[in-house]
């Protein structure tokens, strides 16, 4: 074991701005992530230490977001068709106005241009995320990634050609990998434990991980060739796979971990009644498993969190006894708990590494889970994940508010 001066770890972590966790002595067992130093920062919204930075206003960013995928009745993306290009924006953009929003999580990969020109009157940011196959059988296989790949270049194309590149904010390249997945690409290649691109360097890292940090890698070098700069590029995961390894009830086994640390920022799914989230020990302030699932992530971070999803199901009943909180939840306990949830975050130790928040989502989503052709025409009592909406969708595809949670989440984001 090497003893290494304060000065020179110091050092070494300005030459690695993505390292994520505190180091070991024993540089065998240290994960690395780090975006290469020739790699240009983006134009506008770039990191600085944990935060996130505006450069046009010189200012630092807090997202108050929401999830939002806009199909309505009788649309659904399952054979990766758009929603619809109409005039549901304007009606959209404004209750996100009047809810206090200044992002959108976008996750639709192909926006229609009516949503673009409802974006232009309002001074909302978003974010798109880039759907990748999470039950894939080998995340590292060739013709995967090929075929991926392509799915990654034609959703930054369209942020160019259809999008407004001055307002986005990051590409999320793919979103709560399973954790079947995850265990058998690793089993398959034990040997995969580091990598080194064009724009990322990666090392003592898990073969899925490898696999993510390819991809970003070829999505952040495809746009820089292409289009001259790059945005914030992320990885959204979700606790149940980690990071946070040290829990009795997540769905990996400790080898398998998957830390979302691999680009400029951690994107990480926090759902209250998560796995890995209620076996968290209680927080400093609120005591809640939640403020003490959000501290010890902030405390073995370096790098801005943004809690890419948070929200609750009120679906009828709750489906599934073995999933505790997974649906069921009654319309007038949601502001309750979305607020305890707020106060878990902003009173949290290292809270100032928090970059941000998105509640999912702003309207139900009937299209889900599509287990047939006509799914998206009925709203399923017993699928959770039609109901979490803030809004439901009532007669001529209007929003409706689910009881005072709009009104709970324009209080909360008018407080920061």
């Amino acid at each position: 074991m090497h003893i290494i001066p304060s000065i020179f770890i110091t050092a070494w972590l300005l030459l690695l701005p993505g390292l994520v966790f505190s180091a070991s002595t024993e540089e065998s067992q240290t994960p690395v992530t780090g975006i290469l130093t020739g790699t240009p920062a983006p134009l506008r919204y770039f990191v600085e230490g944990s935060k996130i930075i505006d450069t046009a206003h010189r200012k630092q960013l807090f997202f108050k977001g929401i999830g939002y995928s806009p199909y309505l009745v009788n649309e659904t993306p399952m054979q990766g068709a758009p929603p619809g290009n109409d005039g549901r924006y304007e009606e959209h953009l404004r209750l996100l106005k009047e809810m206090n929003v200044n992002y959108l999580h976008v996750f639709p990969m192909q926006m229609p241009p009516k949503f673009f020109e409802a974006l232009d009157k309002t001074e909302i940011l978003y974010g798109q995320d880039i759907w990748v196959c999470p039950y894939e059988d080998d995340f590292l296989a060739e013709p995967f990634l090929l075929k991926t790949m392509e799915a990654i270049k034609t959703a930054i194309d369209h942020v160019y050609r259809v999008g407004r590149p001055d307002r986005l904010v990051l590409f999320s390249i793919g979103d709560e990998l399973q954790p079947a997945a995850v265990i058998r690409t690793d089993s398959r290649h034990p040997e995969v434990r580091s990598y080194q691109g064009k724009h990322l360097s990666v090392s003592s890292r898990t073969p899925s991980e490898i696999a993510i940090a390819r991809l970003i890698d070829m999505a952040m070098d495809y746009e820089l060739t292409r289009y001259g700069q790059r945005h914030l590029y992320c990885h959204t995961s979700f606790t149940h796979i980690g990071p946070l390894a040290d829990r009795s009830d997540i769905e990996v086994p400790k080898e398998n971990v998957i830390t979302p640390d691999l680009g400029d920022l951690i994107c990480l799914n926090v759902y209250t009644y998560a796995r890995g989230v209620r076996t968290s020990p209680p927080g400093s302030v609120t005591n809640t498993s939640y403020q003490g699932y959000l501290e010890e992530l902030s405390a073995k971070s370096i790098k801005p969190i943004f809690i890419t999803q948070v929200g609750l199901s009120t679906s009828p009943f709750e489906p599934k006894s073995w999933v505790p909180g997974f649906g069921g939840h009654k319309v007038e306990d949601v502001p309750v708990a979305f607020a305890a949830i707020w106060k878990d975050i902003k009173t949290a130790k290292g809270s100032e590494k928090i970059c941000g928040v998105s509640f999912f989502e702003l309207n139900d989503e009937w299209w889900k889970s599509g287990e047939d052709s006509a799914d998206s025409s009925r709203h399923d009592l017993e699928d959770p994940e039609e109901w979490f909406g803030i809004y439901e969708i009532g007669k001529g595809d209007q929003l409706i508010p689910k009881g005072k949670i709009p009104e709970t989440i324009k209080k909360l984001y008018q407080s920061h």
